[in-house]
């Protein structure tokens, strides 16, 4: 029996040091996820709170097919979305129309930006496009999952993905260009 196993035993069984211990394990990670889909710190632990209420509830429903963590973390996207649907200073941002959208870009440019800036260029993104880039970039949905999900067409789906796309790639490309001046500048 492997690790998660007998963690996972013991937490149905209640006992709060597993569950503790099942909730230091997978809560820095889970983080992250939620802090994705949030706008904030404080709403992300919210939703990690939120999320981990329901692993506990239903634990009994994981199956051990697959990595625990990928069930948790499915719980955590989830949970994040609806989230983000409940609450009303997300909802007027997390609206799947095209009015005002940014011109889709069919271009890919060499990107060299370490990872955090990448996320917080990512972060910056009005919450709907965020949602769907998140949901198909880095969770891996794909737009006919992603339509389901938030109760769109999957059409909408790909073109907001495309259009956070083109703006993501805009403001690489200007901070790339903003970097180039700086260190001309630098030079002279």
């Amino acid at each position: 029996m492997t690790d998660n196993n007998k963690l996972i035993r013991d937490c149905l069984h209640g006992k709060p040091a597993a569950q503790r211990t099942l909730y230091e394990q997978f809560a820095p990670s889970m983080l992250g996820v939620c802090y994705r889909y949030t706008k904030s710190m404080n709403d992300a632990e919210d939703v990690l709170q939120e999320a981990f209420v329901k692993v506990f509830k239903h634990l009994q429903q994981y199956e051990g097919k697959g990595e625990l963590g990928a069930w948790i973390r499915r719980i955590m996207v989830t949970t994040a979305i609806n989230y983000l649907k409940r609450h009303s200073r997300y909802q007027a941002d997390l609206s799947f129309n095209d009015i005002g959208m940014h011109p889709v870009s069919a271009e890919n440019p060499a990107v060299r930006m370490d990872a955090k800036d990448l996320a917080d260029l990512i972060r910056q993104l009005p919450p709907g496009y965020q949602t769907i880039f998140n949901l198909y970039a880095i969770e891996g949905y794909n737009h006919i999952e992603i339509g389901k999900i938030l109760g769109i067409n999957e059409g909408t789906s790909r073109s907001q993905y495309a259009r956070a796309r083109a703006l993501l790639i805009s403001w690489v490309e200007k901070q790339q260009a903003d970097s180039q001046k700086k260190t001309s500048y630098a030079r002279k």
